[in-house]
């Protein structure tokens, strides 16, 4: 038994002995097979030895020069061997090829021990660097998965035909920029950025040695999902560098001490797929083609803004589908293919830019891209109300008016009755125009837009830049008319700074990749809204929406000493909810819906779930920051007033009562009006 065994092993496996005599002539015939398919693949093979530039993707920068997107049919950026650390091509020359330098484009010594160890049974490839980018480069001529002689043969032949025409750093330099890492992520200033997050020119030792490990099976070293296979992978890669003397047994040490440390969100600053395909639309529409790649965009996002609401955002929903007598599918439960989840939106800006600091256009830009910030029209309920007031304040009605909070009946054109009511079913009775809209009531908005004309209304609209269709009707009062957030919040920076419209802007500058400028939007010239003592004493109505009225849940997020302004708004059947507020800063809008509206959830309000999202994402803006205080401008009158009565403050107003109020030169009290009969109750005027 043991002899029919040792004859077994002797049949099927050569010995050591057998296999160094075998190894040569293996090696002679298959060099003759090269000379015999050499005729038939020269032709083929005469194109895949040229270098050709492969398609790249051009960058999307933040405001500080992190990466936050690309665009691009491939994800790579190709960039020169010149400006990488020594380490990192050696690190992929000593694990792939480590006989790069000596070889004219194929490893014969490569392929005779690839052959002596296919005889054993521990197959491995021989592909030298030269021809693994033959079959990357030109795939659709050299298809690496044909495992053929034919196509081996073929490879072969370009590999030492390119040779023949580049230099060796020049073919290093395009594999490191042509080979794949997994996740669509092609090249290594692709697969630095998205792995590490930085560039292939910032990578530590450890970190090349990682990427270095990752050709033989991106997918099977990928160092995110399995970092301890990618920390032994990557040992392996130190060992072969210090073996080739690339670096010393000490620095091979010393980076297989370090952990295997990836960066979050792909190696991007801040989550903005729906801020980068708003960009994407604005340069294409300058006719800048971004999609054919090579092209850095820089624009005004701001990373710590944007993480901060993505973060609010989603956590506010998840909340809202938390609260009890939610009946809807949840985000958390959502089933495959279905979308009908409820969604958000998010717009933050520069008021005295129009810089769009950050954006974010629904739930999951994978499984719905539809950006509701920038596309989505939306009623936006009692946040259009502002508008409404600066109209009325410009119209010489003075902040501290009494306004009747009761039931209204108004006639329209078709002869039937429009009869607003309150969000509470309830009336106030006498009331002043500031509490009116700290506390949203309907009924005062409808009748203050009845009052100056609400055709005015929808000029002074026009003006802030809310440019889709805005009815004249007593409705739109309270927000009836259709609005996208982006314009909302644009509209809203009027007040932010003192009257001026300023346009939402998400592109810097476009460059193409010799860095010279293809494409800067021309800033548009500021144009006045609103005189800025109306825009200030609505900015200060809003700043009560927000200390004393429904907006207040803000401040459990905001600290006190930073100046915040806004207002909610919830529309009919509670389908959308916003807040839009400011601070000197910022200027921010946060609405909740579903994309085919329908009752988010009974008793739902903007002040109930916007607000607090709006208040998360600013507190944490403002962690470690600080910021200036709002002052009047000139030329309004400021006094004491008795918040109640809507008169000056006297011995009598109690001090909770009593508060500033400011007016427009000539709307102020009477008895604060400058009058030459003052004069003569002080006495005689002595000369």
């Amino acid at each position: 038994m043991s002899h029919r065994f040792a004859t077994a092993d002797v049949t099927r496996t050569p010995t050591r002995a057998t296999m160094s005599r075998r190894v040569p002539r293996v090696a002679y015939l298959g060099a003759l097979g090269v000379l015999l398919i050499a005729g038939q693949a020269g032709a083929q093979a005469q194109e895949a030895w040229q270098l050709v530039q492969p398609p790249q993707a051009s960058l999307v920068f933040a405001r500080d020069g992190s990466m936050i997107g690309e665009l691009g049919r491939e994800l790579r950026s190709s960039i020169s061997i010149a400006t990488l650390p020594k380490y990192l091509p050696q690190a992929f020359v000593a694990v792939e090829d480590h006989r790069f330098y000596q070889h004219d484009g194929v490893d014969v010594i490569g392929i005779a021990g690839a052959l002596k160890d296919h005889l054993t049974g521990d197959g491995r490839g021989a592909s030298t660097i030269t021809q693994q980018l033959v079959g990357n480069m030109h795939p659709d001529i050299i298809d690496r998965r044909d495992k053929s002689p034919i196509r081996k043969v073929r490879e072969q032949a370009a590999a030492r035909e390119m040779e023949r025409h580049y230099t060796k750093e020049q073919i290093l330099e395009a594999y490191l920029n042509q080979i794949p890492f997994g996740h669509g992520w092609h090249g290594i200033e692709m697969a630095a950025r998205h792995y590490f997050g930085k560039g292939a020119a910032q990578v530590s030792l450890a970190e090349a040695a990682t990427l270095a490990a990752m050709p033989k099976g991106p997918a099977l070293f990928d160092p995110v999902k399995y970092p301890d296979r990618a920390r032994d992978r990557r040992n392996l890669v130190l060992d072969r560098m210090a073996a080739e003397k690339y670096i010393t047994p000490a620095q091979a040490a010393a980076a297989k001490r370090e952990p295997v440390i990836t960066a979050g969100n792909s190696g991007m600053s801040a989550p903005s797929p729906y801020f980068v395909d708003a960009v994407r639309t604005q340069a294409e529409r300058a006719g800048v083609p971004v999609m054919n790649g090579g092209y850095r965009i820089h624009t005004t996002l701001d990373p710590v803004l944007q993480r901060a609401a993505v973060t609010a955002l989603a956590d506010g929903l998840t909340r809202v589908e938390e609260a009890g007598g939610y009946q809807h599918m949840t985000y958390a439960r959502r089933v495959k293919g279905r979308t009908d989840y409820l969604q958000g939106a998010v717009v933050a800006m520069d008021p005295t830019t129009g810089a769009v600091r950050a954006l974010v256009g629904g739930r999951n830009h994978a499984e719905a891209p539809f950006n509701r910030a920038v596309d989505a029209l939306r009623q936006p309920g009692s946040a259009f109300k502002p508008i409404v007031y600066a109209t009325a304040i410009k119209d010489s009605i003075p902040a501290n008016a009494i306004m009747g909070d009761t039931a209204l009946a108004v006639m329209l054109h078709d002869s039937t009755i429009y009869s607003p009511s309150n969000y509470d079913g309830t009336f106030l009775g006498p009331i002043t125009m500031r509490e009116a809209l700290a506390k949203s009531r309907n009924v005062v908005a409808v009748e203050l837009g009845l009052r100056v004309s609400l055709d005015s209304v929808v000029a002074v609209a026009q003006r802030l830049g809310i440019d889709t269709p805005i009815q004249p009707f007593p409705s739109t009062a309270i927000g009836a008319s259709a609005v996208r957030p982006l314009d909302l919040v644009a509209a809203y920076t009027g007040f932010a700074n003192l009257g001026v419209a300023v346009s939402p802007r998400l592109v810097v500058r476009v460059e193409d990749r010799q860095g010279r400028t293809v494409w800067q939007p021309e800033p548009e010239a500021p144009a006045l809204a609103l005189d800025p003592e109306v825009a200030f004493i609505v900015r200060d109505m809003m700043r009560d929406a927000v200390d004393r009225g429904t907006g207040g849940a803000v401040r459990r997020f905001v600290p006190p000493e930073i100046p915040v302004a806004g207002k909610t708004g919830t529309t009919n059947d509670n389908t959308d909810v916003w807040f839009v507020g400011m601070t000197p800063d910022i200027v921010a809008g946060v609405w909740l819906g579903f994309d085919r509206p329908k009752t988010i959830t009974a008793g739902v309000t903007g002040g109930g779930f916007a607000a607090p999202i709006w208040g998360e994402m600013i507190g944490r803006y403002y962690q470690g920051r600080q910021t200036t205080q709002w002052t009047p401008p000139g030329g309004v009158i400021a006094a004491e007033m008795d918040r109640e009565t809507g008169l000056v403050a006297d011995a009598m107003t109690l001090p909770e009562r009593r508060y500033t109020e400011y007016f427009l030169d000539g709307t102020e009290p009477l008895e604060l009006r400058p009058s030459p009969w003052k004069l003569f109750k002080a006495g005689p005027i002595v000369f």
